[in-house]
């Protein structure tokens, strides 16, 4: 008895450490989510500007561009995002499972981030730079543009060589704290929002022509649009870790209430046989 009991209270003291750090795990994502959520309003500005710009210059009627036009062909590049580190529930998971769903033998994929990578280099076909190797962004939780511009500028320059024919992106979509959805959105070739609220009726003088100004602005477009996904993306993350963490914790306090019910019982047993061991003893003396 006094065996079960020491090893029962052993599992109440590891678990209540888990317990204690799922809590601090769950209030560090709750931050990191509120500091994501405030980078994402404060980039939507700058995007819709972007986008304001593109309806004009496309309202012009020079709106033949290569990185506008659909194509014919069948072979894809996925661009899948996903986390760095583990501990937030079905967040990867949802991702490769809308993965395999899509990807064909002829398609390739790059990850951004590390888990993604992890996953994909021995089962898919992997996009390779010049040098024929295979690039991955590691994505911090403070992503920063200059991670992502490089392997953007290697899949801009492959498509316009027509090495595939559209590029789409998978990632987990912020709803709110509880819900994420998984979401594949076209890169390339680029869609435009022909929205009445980003035309501008003001009449424009393109200097150069409608043509030279997508040249430059379509690529920035592009490049901004997969860093506005990747914030999106890593305000979800944060909201799935920080979900999962709360569920550990809650699990941790009913393992804990369930340990000290069965901890409770065995010391009452032990202590019931340490009395009728007693009684017995004076019972036999007498």
């Amino acid at each position: 008895m006094a065996g079960e009991t020491k090893l029962i209270k052993g599992k109440i003291q590891a678990t209540k450490k888990t317990s204690q750090i799922t809590k601090a795990m769950n209030m560090v994502s709750a931050s990191k989510l509120k500091q994501a959520q405030k980078a994402i309003e404060n980039y939507m500005v700058f995007i819709e500007k972007i986008e304001e710009i593109i309806c004009n210059v496309m309202k012009s009627g020079e709106c033949l561009h290569p990185l506008l036009e659909e194509r014919d062909g069948k072979k894809t590049c996925y661009i899948i995002v996903t986390s760095e580190r583990g501990l937030a529930g079905p967040f990867n998971n949802n991702i490769y499972k809308k993965l395999s769903s899509v990807i064909t033998q002829e398609d390739c994929v790059i990850s951004f981030g590390g888990r993604g990578y992890n996953y994909i280099k021995n089962k898919f076909n992997l996009l390779k730079d010049n040098n024929n190797e295979q690039p991955f962004v590691i994505l911090r939780d403070d992503v920063r543009f200059d991670d992502i511009i490089n392997p953007l500028i290697l899949i801009i320059e492959k498509y316009m060589k027509g090495e595939f024919d559209c590029v789409k992106i998978i990632y987990n979509h912020f709803v709110n704290t509880l819900t994420q959805t998984t979401t594949i959105k076209q890169v390339l070739p680029v869609v435009v929002d022909f929205e009445e609220s980003k035309i501008n009726n003001a009449i424009y003088d393109f200097e150069g022509g409608a043509t030279n100004i997508l040249d430059k602005i379509l690529p920035i477009y592009i490049e901004n649009i997969v860093y506005g996904i990747i914030l999106d993306s890593k305000a979800a993350e944060h909201a799935s870790r920080m979900t999962a963490m709360r569920s550990a914790t809650d699990n941790a306090t009913a393992i804990i209430s369930s340990l000290e019910l069965m901890y409770n019982r065995a010391r009452q047993a032990a202590i019931t046989l340490e009395l009728t061991d007693i009684i017995g003893g004076a019972n036999a003396t007498n």
